[in-house]
């Protein structure tokens, strides 16, 4: 407010200045005399401050009229002026016009205009950083890969753009199919920009497609250093590389580095299963049978299963059914309610043949979580117990009908998985399977029928094969077919 009212005063004053002037001019005597071609001018002094300042205007004027024409001259010349810079910034505006309206077509899903917009403000614009990178996206909208692939490696040659260049192609790779070019660009790309998240993503997928573990745990501590991942997802997703590069530790060729690999993998994730199995398999292999039992232990408190179970009974293979009854009593003990350990307690006391209390170990488990594996165990006990083959039959028939169990089932994509691996094969996805009850039991797994050749092998013609079908509650009922073995023989898979 105190600045406006400054600026009325000094209009005012200078307003009285003016007619001060004027007043002093009026009463002052003479003038100014001019002489023009033998004509006599005569001013009076107002009169000569007027013309004084309509000559400074025409000087003023000539020199801009002046201005103008060399400026015109320089623009033909191909100089440049503030006439070409004028048409320049009218182009600028126009192509940053069209630039806008390309990115907006291109979000709006109007690949062709998009293009069209693109071509403009290339056009129009000096700007390839910019416009190559409208041109490629608006390119790929409209199908034309030749053209965004050529446009991506334009881009690569300018050292702003060259990993959105890279990274282009790579995308264009993967549409194509060709993971192997597709991973060395993103190695390419990762190395441009090391803290790029959906790269680093992209990379790490490849890599367990590719099964380069090695480089997929580089990567995934990549991960961690930059904030993307939690250290407790870290530490799982590393003992599973760990664990894939130990994957043929059982091998005949296995090295001790790849057992050390799977030792490493249940040190760092203690609770996953395969990795448990598999180092104590690798401690075995050196005939060190205490740090197994320890590990098979530990894992078993965090989750029965199975395979932890199998891996338990390889300890000591040629124990008697007793014996072994007695020493898994270090697994039954924990989670006795589970449902997992009261099927392996009546898998153990079925090949001791003893069927009451394997009857007994089952409990409500046919009642209550009833699958095919304990239908299977109940019709092992029924004819253990000498139970008629109706009887026996009619538990197979609820076997081959009932849920399979738990099984290893992809989280992403809900796939069922005969054994656990790293990434899923169906969708390729990584550290995506788990232990868990399928919704869709129309797989059977290596747990659902597995007890068939025990029963099988108990029946009274004790013949080289049998068959054994439903009761005629269908026309197609199915047949299965299976080789008798040994009990003894059951009792190191089975248990």
């Amino acid at each position: 407010m105190l600045w406006s009212l400054f600026k009325i005063l000094v209009f005012v004053a200078i307003i009285g200045l003016l007619a001060l002037g004027g007043h002093f001019l009026m009463q002052t005597s003479g003038g100014v005399q001019i002489t023009v071609a033998g004509t006599e001018f005569t001013l009076g002094p107002l009169q000569s401050v007027i013309a004084l300042g309509l000559l400074v205007f025409a000087v003023w004027l000539f020199f801009k009229l002046l201005s103008l024409l060399i400026a015109t001259l320089k623009f033909l010349n191909g100089d440049e002026t503030a006439l070409s810079r004028y048409f320049d910034r009218s182009r600028e505006q126009r192509g940053y016009q069209a630039l806008a309206d390309g990115l907006m077509a291109l979000a709006s899903g109007e690949g062709r205009v998009a293009m069209t917009k693109a071509n403009k403000a290339e056009k129009l614009l000096n700007k390839p950083e910019l416009t190559n990178l409208l041109v490629a996206q608006a390119a790929e909208m409209t199908g034309n890969t030749e053209k965004a692939s050529e446009t991506y490696k334009k881009l690569v040659t300018n050292n702003a753009t060259r990993f959105v260049g890279v990274r282009g192609i790579m995308k264009q790779k993967l549409a194509e199919g060709d993971d192997e070019t597709a991973r060395k660009l993103a190695e390419k790309a990762l190395a441009i920009k090391p803290r790029h998240e959906e790269t680093q993503d992209v990379l790490l997928n490849l890599q367990t497609k590719a099964q380069d573990w090695a480089g997929a745990r580089s990567t995934l501590t990549s991960k961690l250093k930059a904030g993307y991942l939690p250290r407790d997802v870290f530490k799982r997703r590393d003992a599973v590389l760990a664990l894939s590069e130990a994957k043929d530790v059982l091998d005949e060729t296995a090295s001790v580095e790849q057992q050390e690999y799977a030792i490493e993998a249940n040190r760092l994730s203690p609770d996953l299963v395969p990795a448990a199995a598999m180092a104590a398999r690798a401690y075995i292999e050196k005939g060190k049978s205490r740090p197994a039992t320890k590990i098979l232990k530990k894992a078993w408190e965090v989750q029965p299963h199975p395979d932890l179970a199998h891996a338990f009974a390889e300890i000591a293979p040629d124990e008697s059914p007793q014996d072994r009854i007695k020493r898994f009593t270090a697994l039954t003990r924990v989670h006795p309610e589970n449902m997992e350990t009261r099927l392996i307690l009546a898998e153990l006391n079925i090949v001791a043949e003893d069927f009451p209390e394997a009857r007994r170990a089952l409990g409500d488990v046919v009642e209550k979580q009833a699958d095919a594996r304990g239908y299977t165990l109940m019709a092992a006990i029924e004819r253990g117990e000498g139970s008629s083959d109706a009887v026996v039959q009619g538990w197979l028939a609820k076997a081959l009908n009932a849920p399979r169990g738990p099984q290893w089932v992809c989280d992403n994509c809900h796939d069922i998985q005969v054994e656990w691996g790293p990434v899923c094969q169906n969708c390729h996805s990584f550290d995506t399977l788990s232990w868990q009850t399928p919704q869709s039991p129309e797989i059977a797994s290596a747990t659902g029928v597995h007890m068939l050749p025990l029963i099988v092998g108990a029946l009274e013609d004790q013949s080289d094969s049998v068959e054994i079908s439903e009761p005629e509650q269908s026309d197609s009922a199915e047949v299965i077919e299976l080789d008798v073995e040994p009990v003894e023989g059951q009792a190191e898979k089975q248990a």
